[in-house]
């Protein structure tokens, strides 16, 4: 379930909401080693929707190589973070019907992905490959 919450915290905090595998990885690294303080975070926000499956309700759809919160999917977040005064569980058929009407209100078109994608993704492939030629220059 925290697994669940920090995903989508993760991929909230990215501008478009899409994250590659590796990006995620790290991330979940840094966010699972730095304290008591995320763990009781995440803990507390999973309390408040007990039956929360990010892909079986929808809130994060897989696209090639990585992972994208839904519309549906930061409603959902906001309701577990809107701050009440007596923190209630929310039931899976509430939070289909909450999310459903504000994702009814807020259709957005689907996103794009940047265009300069494959541009990162050609220099990450052309900086392993010198860092490969690099070690293989080392070690003889």
């Amino acid at each position: 379930m925290n697994f669940q919450v920090t995903v989508l915290k993760i991929l909230v905090s990215y501008p478009d909401g899409f994250a590659v595998m590796e990006d995620l990885k790290r991330d979940m690294a840094i966010l699972a080693t730095s304290g008591r303080d995320w763990a009781d975070r995440t803990k507390r926000l999973a309390a408040r929707v007990p039956d929360l499956d990010i892909f079986s309700h929808g809130l994060v759809e897989r696209l090639s190589g990585g992972w994208q919160i839904t519309a549906k999917g930061r409603a959902v977040l906001d309701v577990m973070e809107a701050r009440r005064a007596a923190p209630e569980p929310i039931q899976a058929p509430l939070v289909e019907e909450t999310t459903a009407a504000i994702a009814a209100a807020t259709q957005v078109p689907p996103l794009r992905q940047p265009a300069d994608r494959a541009k990162r993704r050609r220099e990450r492939r052309e900086r392993r490959r010198e860092a490969r030629e690099r070690a293989r220059a080392n070690a003889s």
